[in-house]
């Protein structure tokens, strides 16, 4: 008679064992009481938490849009370049804002390939992330333009112009075609992975909104054969994504890497550029996740144990591009080249060199408080670190522009930048740009993808279940 009551047991403590069970979700919740939560935020009265983060991010992003009206009604010559230091902010942002995108793609595709259940509830936060983080580096290269109107002319296509065709072989029209491969793969990968939850939101919702939902869903029945279909596509798209991390910021750093500038001239920059992106946009998906975790609520579903798990990623990542910092020193030396040990050492002990030191510190040492444990699931201490990230990662691609540059190779030619206020106020404005995008993403899609975490947690009861049995 105590045998099965004694079975009972054991399998409960496996079940519930913080050891054996990642912490996917943190409260017992009941599959129902998963899709209420979730959805309980979509097209309800926002929260004041809401308002006052929305109208922050607004303000900023109209503060850029009148920069850049400003700029385009009145030149480039608003902003704080020359013949020595040509490109500066406006290629820092755009570097800075492509990194960002790389970790949606990472945790919805790479993860998903390797099965890492964790994901499933920032997978959807993350992939917006990259959608709207795509959108604002876009706006850099048009308005560096200087008449975005006509950006048409530099597409390859017949004109009327005479033989002006774009160069083929240049770094610069690969990023054309890579961010956009980019961005149309992330976009659609987003919008397949929410096609399950718009479907519940299509059987919950009344009226005019209940038509949309129908729409968006594209008659989603739920059925095995559907949801078979639907797996074999999702598995397709993460497939096609996975190359995409490494090749777009890779053609992004052969920007640099295919000229002869010094500090620029380097095979290093493929793979620390790639590395530099996961760093950052794990940075500020840990950014992202902490704030919509508090302010809709969703504590038990991004809980400690995701935030730890990225915090690791962040080390390693860390530790990656504090090598790489190493390395070009290093190559710096050994080459011989004079004018390449010159940028190394103007970057560390020259004009720029607040600008190197707040990277080095914010990339490099602060990350490694990371391996305290107590730190890793501290949220307030997550939080403060994760923006000090991105705030040494914009750096890193100020310092590789700015103090390249400014010093030539000829002394005539030497020059200081300093940005104007209208290159800070479109800074600014792309980041009121993004905040705005997202935080009207969580108000009118689920922002955690329901079935993806009802999977996670149905597998894993059954599976321990299993072992308990065994």
């Amino acid at each position: 008679m105590g045998e099965p009551a004694e079975s009972t047991e054991m399998a409960a403590s496996v079940i519930e064992s913080p050891t054996l069970r990642p912490r996917l979700v943190q409260a017992s919740k009941s599959l129902q009481d998963v899709t209420d939560d979730v959805l309980i935020h979509v097209g309800a009265h926002p929260t004041r938490t809401w308002w006052i983060l929305i109208a922050f991010s607004l303000s900023a992003a109209l503060l850029g849009l009148v920069a850049s009206v400003y700029l385009m009604v009145t030149g480039i010559g608003t902003w704080g370049l020359d013949k020595t230091v040509g490109w500066a902010f406006d290629i820092t942002n755009f570097v800075f804002w492509i990194g960002i995108g790389h970790a949606g793609t990472l945790i919805s595709a790479i993860l998903y390939l390797f099965r890492q259940k964790w994901r499933t509830s920032i997978n959807r936060a993350a992939e917006a992330m990259t959608v709207f983080a795509v959108i604002c580096a876009g706006i850099f290269p048009l308005i560096h333009m200087g008449r975005p109107w006509l950006f048409y002319w530099v597409l390859p296509y017949p004109n009327l112009r005479g033989s002006l065709w774009v160069n083929f072989r240049s770094p610069l029209l690969w990023d054309f075609f890579a961010i956009g491969t980019y961005f149309l793969i992330s976009l659609t990968f987003w919008y397949i992975g929410m096609v399950p939850d718009l479907a519940t939101l299509r059987d919950r919702a009344r009226g005019r909104v209940k038509k949309l939902w129908t729409l968006l869903s594209h008659g989603w029945n739920g059925s095995h054969r559907v949801w078979s279909r639907y797996e074999t596509l999702y598995a397709l798209l993460a497939g096609l994504a996975t190359p995409l991390v490494v090749s777009v910021h890779s053609i992004v750093s052969m920007d640099f890497a295919t000229s002869i500038v010094p500090g620029w001239h380097s095979t290093i920059f493929p793979p620390y550029f790639v590395a530099g992106a996961v760093f950052s946009g794990f940075a500020m998906v840990l950014t992202l996740m902490i704030i919509t975790r508090k302010a809709m609520a969703l504590e038990a579903y991004i809980t400690v144990d995701h935030l730890e798990r990225m915090t690791k990623i962040v080390i390693l990542t860390s530790s990656m591009v504090g090598l790489a910092y190493m390395t070009e020193f290093f190559m710096g030396w050994y080459s011989g080249n004079l004018y390449e040990r010159f940028a190394f050492v103007n970057r560390a002990t020259g004009p720029y060199a607040w600008a190197y030191w707040i990277m080095v510190t914010c990339n490099v040492g602060i990350p490694q408080l990371f391996w305290i444990r107590r730190i890793r699931r501290n949220i307030r201490a997550i939080f403060m670190i994760s923006i000090l990230v991105n705030v040494g990662m914009w750096f890193e691609r100020f310092v590789i522009i700015v103090t390249s540059l400014h010093r030539d190779f000829l002394p005539s030619s030497w020059t200081m930048y300093k940005p104007t206020i209208v290159e800070i106020a479109i800074l600014i404005g792309s980041f009121g740009l993004f905040f705005t995008l997202f935080l009207l993403f969580t108000r009118f899609v689920p922002v955690i993808a329901i079935s993806e975490v009802k999977g996670a947690m149905e597998k894993l009861n059954f599976t321990k279940v299993e072992e308990s049995d065994r």
